[in-house]
């Protein structure tokens, strides 16, 4: 049995119905493959499993559930330990370290302020700010709110691209969210339309999975920002988006994740 689970609400902002069709979809690709599927939400308390489960894909981001998963002794996809990686704080520390493209700390074209201890959950969650006074504002009034872990760095121009990957599965796409107008806060909007500037997808990639590797998700999503000149800098890295622009070729990446006698 493969035990699929749901991710709480409060973690898709704007996006509860393509969570879940990510998730219904690649629980179909895995019935077509043969395989009992079984699906449940995460949320207070964990069910009575009457089998165990011989792997588990989970979206799952509640720490409760993070610290559940951690009891068992299958593969799971992604693992508890790489969600909490994605927090913002965690993964900053990362990319400092495996030497990933990030955005520069200074600059004169304004600042993002990003919630460091979890995933977005609200718009106030990721701000944007003019100059470094406006920063102190909006910094107190996070502290306010409880959060004081977040992180800074220096807004950078150009187009903006999101990307979407398996790793494993020899899947990845890219997107420029002004063309097709998908959005969760607006805050695509900020780079104004894409040029489309000529970059290299294939080291984008690269790049994108030694992240992934060094975090420990195999299904993950990001944004980017490529230059003018074609160089580019990675400025968000999550588990398990929506893939809502590539939904069924991604589902169907995941589903062959899982590999045994069925596939041979």
């Amino acid at each position: 049995m493969i035990l699929l689970i749901q991710r709480a609400e409060r973690f898709s902002p704007n996006s509860v119905g393509k969570d879940k069709a990510i998730l219904d979809a690649v629980a179909e690709k895995l019935r077509q493959r043969g395989y009992e599927v079984r699906m449940i939400q995460e949320g207070p308390g964990h069910p009575e499993l009457t089998d165990m489960p011989d792997m588990i894909l989970t979206m799952g981001r509640l720490p409760e559930t993070l610290a559940w998963l951690k009891t068992f002794d299958v593969r799971i996809i992604n693992s508890p330990q790489g969600v909490e990686n994605c927090a913002r704080s965690r993964l900053q520390t990362i990319m400092e370290r495996i030497g990933t493209p990030v955005p520069p700390k200074e600059g004169s074209d304004g600042y993002w302020l990003k919630r460091g201890d979890a995933a977005a959950q609200t718009k106030d969650d990721v701000v944007f700010v003019a100059d470094k006074e406006q920063l102190t504002a909006r910094i107190r009034e996070m502290e306010q709110r409880g959060i004081t872990d977040y992180t800074v760095s220096a807004h950078v121009v150009g187009d903006l691209v999101k990307f979407y990957g398996v790793v494993g599965a020899d899947f990845f796409r890219c997107y420029y969210p002004t063309d097709d107008r998908q959005t969760k806060f607006g805050d695509e909007e900020r780079n104004g339309e894409a040029h489309h500037y000529a970059f290299d997808k294939d080291d984008l990639q690269r790049e994108a999975e030694r992240l992934a590797m060094a975090v420990g998700v195999e299904v993950y999503g990001g944004d980017c920002i490529v230059r003018e000149d074609g160089s580019y800098c990675i400025i968000d890295f999550n588990d398990w988006p929506s893939f809502s622009r590539c939904r069924d070729a991604a589902a169907d990446a995941i589903a062959r994740l899982r590999k045994d006698e069925k596939e041979n």
